[in-house]
């Protein structure tokens, strides 16, 4: 009989064979058959290695040798180059690589030279499609013009030429492809949050179907005959699950294809032939994958192959181009892989590697779904993974949260559920409200309840387990990444009687500031998580955020935490730790923190994981009184030491409230004049000259300020009316190409028009105040402040994308004798930037005696990080 003693329980396994680097794994056949490439360390790094299909792993070769594991890659169309995404260590910014697997090795790499095919610095790529019938090409977005609508481009793999095919002015969110390469749909999310599908027509966009805020709705695939595209939704109020349906571009209409028949879930994934065209499965993710074959020759494979791994399910991953030879992984909770190379024809099977082959698998535990009510009587589906060789009675849990929130755990190989249960702890994955697969009513059932009724489905769970006799009330603990940081968090902030201990994974303390700092690129989706979250710009949305931040109710969290953050994490940014760190520090409460600085929403490097595991284990170990592994090599030790950072040295950049912020006082008023600058606008690695003018004209009882200037997309004009004295902005016009705005502002409100391709919608912005130093004629009112030595003051700019108010705050950071066409000047050395810690910092120059701008260079977020520098001429 297994008894709650730690020498029931299996050996201890050593952590690094559950996070350090994986030996082999990724493999993918090229699509002509005749290599296998798969990811293995090389150079200090995970990186793609390739062989002939019939050669042992031991005659691989490496092709890449980046210092970053690799993320993710796949072979060209033609077998010809291997194409990988790779960031800056954890910026997201990712962008896409090619490399000759038959080319010359570098002789100081030892491996082909790798090819930056987008080039895009401080802005980001997305891959839309790799038509087919265009082997050398990629179609893909890129946001280096605004980081947050990317433009579409046609990328020449062979080349790396780029070719703009469309500036991205309509705010669409995704583009899609049919089985020619033919440009035929868009995506878009109106200003309602609806998703609207649009059929891409020579002129102009047409909407052919759309799903509301609450909805899902996106095209898969074109079919056979390249008409009708497949679509998932769940649109419509006798619409609960996402089911596919066949839509005809043409007339809108759309005809159902399939659902799930035990009615249960939502569809998760429909598989196509990329010979024929023609829908081969559909699957569903229940308590267990479901697939449903639509071709018989599939499906008899498919149960060939499950007799050969009883109990595991399988996955086909890639394919060569006859769609006869694959790539399929065998896989289960206690397997994290078996993957096989099978012919098809030959019904032959031939072994390739095991995932983390060195973990016995003896000693994994069993996992197993199972259910429970809610708060109000919800009924949550969950995974509970026990201990192996231990009665299931009082032992220590560990509830581990997943992120998302909109997503699901599945059933399978989880590798914290195997660590922690190799540990002593039964392990218990939620899937709370506001999980995806369940249908839209248990999707919107998390609408608002961040923290509430969501983390009341993460509570009852542990009140079940504990009802059950399972877990000890006394020993239970909390973790998770990003949502589940947050879990983690708000778990010790509003129940603080439940959880003995807690770790938070780049989790957000404060749903404001996670709001206010999304990615660029997310804008897309903001109206979305305004409605699921709440909006920060309504008074109510904004008071309900507060109430579900824990970092609001940090004055109850007793439990003892550890924090661990990514530096340049870009969806969850730093500050959100920082300022639970300084919270509980400044009430006495001892935290744990852990900052990795080349790390971004989750660690890459083994190095770091191995680092932060052996802290996390230790921590839960000594607060559950559970076992642990005591030992850790050298390097492990001495990363951790390097990343672990002492809350006494934690400190928040300075944030200024927008309501708090007022006009400066001038020291002068503005003169009519003229100012020419030359300047040069770095993008991308590439420079342009411009031309900039500066007017400043008398117009009676206000200033008229213009700016002008002259770019290869056209001119860009800006004009400003500025208040005499104030230099308050009253009104500003921008014309530049296909947009076009006018605003006035009293004071309160920000009030006008903006005209985009002949598309005129309102403009009507709450201020809270006064908009000074923005747009045309900043310079100029920056210049006859008054500065001094250690001057500082904020004032209000307009975000026009986000249609906010954005604090600015200046500060005058020293002296300098600058340079410029138009002579040498003696300068204040002013810095301004947003007062939230946003990006978008501008350093000026300001002549002491002639009180103007002689030289500026500012950092323009909204074109994913270009820099304009512009030096006085005259």
């Amino acid at each position: 009989m297994p008894t709650n003693t730690e020498a029931a329980l299996p050996p201890l396994i050593d952590r690094d064979l559950f996070f350090g680097e994986i030996q082999i794994g990724g493999a993918q056949i090229s699509p002509d058959g005749a290599y296998i490439s798969f990811l293995k360390p090389h150079a200090g790094a995970r990186n793609v290695w390739v062989k002939k299909t019939g050669e042992p792993f031991s005659a691989a070769k490496p092709v890449t040798a980046d210092p970053r594991p690799i993320p993710h890659y796949f072979w060209s169309r033609d077998s010809r180059f291997i194409l990988y995404v790779q960031d800056e260590n954890g910026d997201e910014n990712y962008n896409i690589y090619a490399v000759d697997p038959a080319g010359e090795p570098d002789p100081c790499k030892l491996v082909p030279p790798a090819r930056n095919l987008t080039n895009a610095k401080g802005a980001r790529a997305f891959i839309y499609s790799l038509p087919r019938n265009q082997p050398d090409t990629i179609y893909a977005g890129l946001n280096d013009r605004d980081p947050a609508w990317p433009d579409l481009y046609r990328v020449q793999i062979s080349t790396g030429e780029r070719t703009l095919l469309r500036q991205n002015a309509e705010h669409i969110a995704e583009w899609s492809f049919d089985n020619a390469g033919e440009l035929r749909l868009a995506m878009r999310v109106n200003d309602a949050g609806e998703t609207e599908v649009l059929r891409v027509d020579a002129d102009q966009f047409t909407r052919i179907y759309s799903c509301s805020v609450e909805e899902t709705c996106a095209p898969l695939k074109f079919d056979q005959a390249n008409k009708q595209v497949y679509l998932i939704t769940n649109q419509g109020t006798d619409a609960n699950l996402i089911r596919l349906v066949r839509l005809d571009p043409a007339s809108g209409a759309a005809e159902l294809v399939e659902e799930d028949p035990l009615k249960r879930v939502d569809l998760t994934d429909a598989i196509f032939s990329e010979q024929t065209d023609e829908l081969l499965a559909t699957i569903y993710e229940d308590d267990r994958e479901r697939i449903y074959w639509k071709d018989s020759a599939f499906e008899a494979d498919q149960r060939w192959l499950e007799e050969q791994f009883p109990g595991l399910e399988i996955d086909w991953l890639s394919h060569t181009r006859d769609e006869n030879t694959w790539i399929v992984s065998a896989h289960g909770d206690r397997e994290p892989g078996q993957v096989c190379v099978f012919d098809r024809k030959a019904k032959r099977v031939e072994p390739q590697y095991r995932v983390r082959e060195q973990i016995p698998r003896e000693a994994l535990a069993l996992s197993k779904s199972i259910r429970y009510q809610s708060s109000d009587g919800l009924e949550i589906p969950a995974y509970l993974t026990l201990p192996k060789g231990m009665e299931a009675k009082n032992l220590p849990l560990v509830v581990f949260a997943h992120g998302g929130p909109w997503a699901r755990d599945s059933w399978g190989y989880h590798v914290f559920a195997q660590f922690f249960a190799n540990r002593g702890y039964a392990v218990l994955q939620p899937n709370f409200r506001g999980s995806t697969g369940y249908g839209k009513k248990f999707l919107n059932a998390g609408n608002g309840e961040w923290g509430r009724k969501m983390q009341d489905d993460i509570t009852w769970g542990v009140t079940h387990l504990v009802a059950q006799g399972i877990a000890d009330p006394k020993r239970v603990a909390i973790t998770g990444g990003s949502y589940g940081g947050y879990a983690a968090l708000a778990g010790v902030a509003f129940t603080p009687d439940v959880y003995a201990a807690a770790v938070s994974i780049v989790g957000p303390s404060s749903l404001i500031t996670l709001l206010e700092s999304i990615p660029p690129y997310w804008e897309a989706e903001r109206k979305i998580m305004y409605a699921r979250i709440a909006d920060p710009d309504d008074s109510e949305g904004r008071k309900t955020l507060e109430e579900e931040s824990p970092l609001h109710a940090a004055a109850r969290i007793k439990t003892p935490l550890m924090v661990v953050q990514g530096a340049n994490d870009p969806r969850v940014k730093k500050r959100e730790s920082d300022q639970i760190v300084i919270a509980l520090r400044e009430r006495g409460i001892a935290v744990e923190y852990l900052v990795a600085p080349d790390e971004g929403h989750g660690f890459a490097h083994p190095i770091n994981n191995l680092a932060m595991i052996a802290a996390m284990e230790r921590f839960l170990g000594s607060h559950l009184r559970s076992r642990f592994q005591e030992s850790a090599p050298e390097d492990v030790a001495a990363r951790l030491k390097e990343i672990t950072v002492d809350p006494n040295t934690v400190k928040l950049a300075p944030k200024t409230d927008a309501a708090e912020v007022g006009v400066p006082q001038t020291a002068a008023d503005l003169t009519p004049g003229i100012s020419r600058y030359r300047a040069t606008l770095e993008i991308s690695g590439q420079k342009m000259s411009l031309d900039l003018i500066s007017e400043i004209q008398d117009a009676g009882g206000m200033w008229s300020a213009v700016n002008r200037m002259e770019t290869p997309m056209g001119p860009v004009a800006d004009t400003a009316k500025l208040e005499k004295g104030s230099l308050v902005a009253r009104e500003r016009h921008v014309a530049q190409g296909p947009v076009e705005i006018d605003l006035s502002y009293d004071g309160e409100r920000a009030t006008g028009t903006m005209m985009v391709n002949g598309q005129k919608k309102p403009v009507e912005i709450d201020l809270g105040g006064a908009i000074f130093a923005d747009s045309a004629g900043a310079m100029e009112s920056i210049a006859v402040l008054p500065l001094a030595d250690g001057y500082r003051t904020a004032f209000r700019n307009l975000n026009l994308s986000r249609q906010k108010t954005k604090p600015m705050q200046l500060a005058v950071t020293g002296s300098e004798r600058v340079d410029v066409p138009a002579g040498t000047f003696e300068t204040y050395r002013l810095e301004i930037e947003p007062a939230g810690g946003e990006p978008g910092k501008t350093t000026v120059w300001v002549a002491k005696t002639e009180r103007k701008a002689v030289k500026y260079q500012s950092v323009l977020p909204e074109m994913g990080g270009a820099v304009l520098t512009a030096e006085l001429v005259e």
